[in-house]
């Protein structure tokens, strides 16, 4: 019985570590318990409506989090992962502040003995699915109430209590927030048709910049001005840093392919020569998964592998070994033990086709040239005449805050926070994304605000060309209706004035296919065989004809009125909490300090 209690006490407190830290941070912040007034240090990381937030408190909940996600996933976390953690962990300080200060507001209070009944009633999510507490692969109730009542249960008991507390007035509080919601039958079958009506619309496009050749439009230098005058914050910018780069390609090549096709074929060689097919792929295979079991993949059907693969494994011989077969994953040896129809049975040896030899020894001496120029201050002559002497191409981009580097398709991690948080001059750690190595310098840092016209002249001509052509393009809309009123159908007068035209539907309101809400609301109201006017959207004019509307079953609504109920006001509930929480956390008064702590945490590690 003692084994049993210490293997649950075991496996519980891994679950329940987490809450004794986040209950640790709780109470140096000053959150959990409204009643204190002491503070942990004097170093404050911000205040919520005035209440201020300890750096050691936020910093060690950052910490513990981290570290949680790395036993999950071991490896090393991004800057953008790291940044998401320390804003996510900050955001729960947030609602747990607007929390408290609601829970005093409406004099929310829960007393032990509802804790004591919810606790041995309605077990956390992580316990509830806990193998030591399940029988048949269901919760066992019995067994988690027998663990509560045991001494191994002792150390928890209060950690547990308080998260219980914490969650019972936050659903006390929520419930007094949703007490009203009610659906009228006027609105649950306003929400049943809008789901189920359903409408098929013969619709013209006349888009501005298309319908409107550039030539019919003239923009002026006075033009340009006058519009930037008059439009300066649909021009603003965020803070932006302007950087070099170079990248260095690292993978394989053809030599590495070349290198990978004779070791696969060093594997069949000793595999016919004799040695056993499990022994070899035991120790060769890079298929970790399979190579446990002696390279042995069990039964597949037909199309379930690589194309490659399968046709090899349906044309070969049973129990010959093939020779080397290339995949999207490298190459296989393969060996089919049966087949029948389009199922079979084998096992493979894989090996990877990944960088190698003589091309490994000279991208690792490339990568440690890198290496000596991160962080370091670089001037641009001789960021460039690094990049020279090792056949690089220096290349320039802009990073607007918050937002990641495009090298082409590939999304390069860390730059987006790097630059931000370094000197100009600086050359940035080496950053690898698996399909190469990247160096950035981060050659000046811009303010956000709105940039002078000099500098975004070109987007500012194109905004007063676009305005121009719509100008136009309302009259080309006007001789469009007028066909229409002449007896000429959406698609032939479409045609003759090359516009665009399209059939949709029969779709609903709830999933259109077209994503305005002034086509879609048009296309329900219109009877069938009418034509709209013009109708402008931020993406165009549109003219369009419902076809036929199918109405949405009143009999079946009827019949499904009370579930419909049921589930609209869940929904509704649902909202009303997402908007009384948002609209709390929009009311809070926060000062943010955490850029500051960082900064002098840099400067620190800097100085020392």
């Amino acid at each position: 019985m003692m084994k049993s209690v210490r293997s649950v006490t075991t496996k519980v407190a891994a679950v329940v570590f987490g809450l004794l830290m986040l209950l640790f941070v709780l109470q140096l912040s000053g959150i959990f318990d409204s009643n204190s007034g002491s503070s942990f240090s004097a170093t404050s990381v911000g205040k919520i409506n005035g209440q201020t937030i300890d750096a050691r408190a936020y910093q060690a909940a950052v910490q513990q989090t981290i570290d949680n996600q790395q036993r999950q996933a071991p490896g090393r976390l991004s800057l953008e992962q790291a940044e998401q953690i320390r804003n996510e962990v900050w955001d729960q300080f947030v609602d747990r502040a607007v929390m408290e200060s609601q829970y005093r507001k409406y004099g929310i209070t829960v007393n032990q003995d509802e804790i004591v009944a919810t606790m041995r009633t309605q077990p956390i999510q992580d316990l509830a699915r806990s193998q030591e507490f399940q029988t048949d692969g269901q919760f066992d109730l019995a067994k988690y109430q027998r663990w509560l009542a045991s001494p191994g249960a002792a150390p928890y008991l209060g950690v547990l209590a308080a998260q219980y507390r914490d969650e019972l007035r936050r659903t006390k509080l929520l419930q007094a927030v949703t007490a009203d919601v009610y659906v009228s039958d006027a609105a649950l079958w306003q929400q049943y048709r809008d789901a189920n009506e359903q409408v098929t619309i013969s619709l013209t496009a006349i888009l501005p910049r298309n319908a409107v050749a550039d030539s019919l439009v003239t923009v002026t230098p006075a033009e340009v001005a006058e519009y930037y005058k008059q439009h300066q914050a649909a021009f603003e910018r965020p803070k932006t840093a302007f950087v070099s780069y170079v990248s260095l390609p690292s993978f394989p090549d053809a030599s590495d392919t070349a290198a990978a096709l004779a070791r696969a074929q060093q594997v069949r060689t000793e595999i016919v020569g004799g040695a056993p097919f499990a022994e070899v792929a035991q120790r060769e295979s890079s298929d970790s998964v399979s190579a446990k079991n002696g390279g042995d993949l069990g039964e597949w059907k037909k199309g379930d592998m690589d194309a490659a693969f399968d046709a090899a494994a349906f044309s070969l011989p049973i129990n010959a070994v093939s020779q080397p077969v290339l995949s999207q994953f490298g190459y296989h040896v393969i060996q089919v033990s049966s087949r029948s129809g389009d199922k079979a049975k084998g096992r493979h040896v894989l090996i990877p086709v990944e960088i190698w030899g003589t091309h490994r020894d000279h991208l690792e001496a490339q990568a440690d040239s890198l290496d000596r120029l991160a962080d370091q201050k670089v001037s641009p002559a001789a960021f460039s005449d690094q990049a020279k002497a090792m056949g690089l191409e220096v290349k320039t981009t802009s990073i607007q805050q918050g937002t990641q580097v495009l090298d082409g398709n590939i999304v390069v991690p860390d730059a987006g926070i790097w630059a931000f948080q370094a000197a100009p001059g600086t050359a940035s750690p080496v950053i690898e994304t698996g399909l190469a190595y990247y160096l950035f310098r981060l050659d000046s840092l811009v303010n956000g605000g709105v940039p002078e016209l000099a500098d975004i002249r070109g987007s500012v001509e194109s905004a007063v060309r676009d305005d121009k052509k719509l100008v136009k393009a309302r009259e080309l809309a006007q001789a469009y209706i007028g066909r229409l009123d002449q007896g000429e159908s959406l698609p032939a007068a479409a045609k003759a004035m090359g516009f665009p035209n399209r059939q949709f539907g029969p779709f609903q309101r709830v999933q259109p296919p077209i994503q305005s809400g002034q086509v879609v609301g048009t296309a329900f109201a219109l009877t069938p065989g009418a034509h709209s006017g013009t109708i402008e959207t931020p993406l165009g004019i549109y003219v369009l004809e419902t076809i036929s509307i199918v109405p949405a079953d009143s009999a079946r609504f009827a019949t499904d009125i009370e579930k419909l109920r049921t589930d609209s006001i869940r929904r509704a509930r649902q909202n009303r909490v997402r908007n009384y929480l948002q609209a709390l956390k929009d009311a809070a008064t926060i000062v943010d300090n955490r850029a500051e702590l960082y900064r002098r945490g840099q400067a620190q590690q800097a100085a020392s």
